[in-house]
């Protein structure tokens, strides 16, 4: 089958091998490692750069390897929980961007259908990060107050 909104088929990408080894060329520890991700998250940086980061800068090809935990629970555990995840973070932020540009170009339907799939979108996220408690039950998508919260 197609995917849902681009019409392409497929996965893409590279895959992970079958074996878990720690590399030997992997110098750092798993606290020395713990300690970079709490650093560079204060820095300002997303959970999918930060592991970006340790894959090319430090040659750390998977976090979860070494440490036995994901990036989100280093994060967790060290008290700095983002207020939403990463995902819907990025589809709002995609939100507003075709909200300000649908501002000054009033007849651009192709936008205007984009900010519908969009905001399908993150409402199908939400729902989902609610039956799975990481949202609260009460939340709600508003465009107002998400340019306040990301911006």
């Amino acid at each position: 089958m197609a995917r849902m909104y681009s019409r392409k088929r497929g996965k893409a990408g590279s895959q992970r091998p079958s074996k878990v080894v720690i590399q030997p060329w992997v110098r750092y520890k798993a606290d020395e490692i713990e300690k970079l991700i709490v650093k560079m998250y204060k820095s300002g940086n997303s959970i999918s750069l930060i592991g970006m980061l340790l894959r090319d800068t430090f040659g750390i090809p998977s976090v979860r390897f070494i440490t036995k935990k994901r990036i989100l629970k280093i994060l967790k555990d060290n008290g700095l929980t983002p207020k939403l995840p990463e995902d819907m973070t990025a589809l709002v932020k995609k939100d507003i961007r075709l909200d300000k540009h649908l501002d000054s170009h009033k007849k651009d339907m192709a936008v205007r259908r984009g900010l519908i799939i969009t905001e399908s979108k993150i409402n199908k996220l939400a729902k989902y990060y609610k039956r799975e408690g990481v949202l609260a039950k009460d939340w709600k998508f508003d465009r107002k107050t998400a340019k306040l919260l990301i911006e």
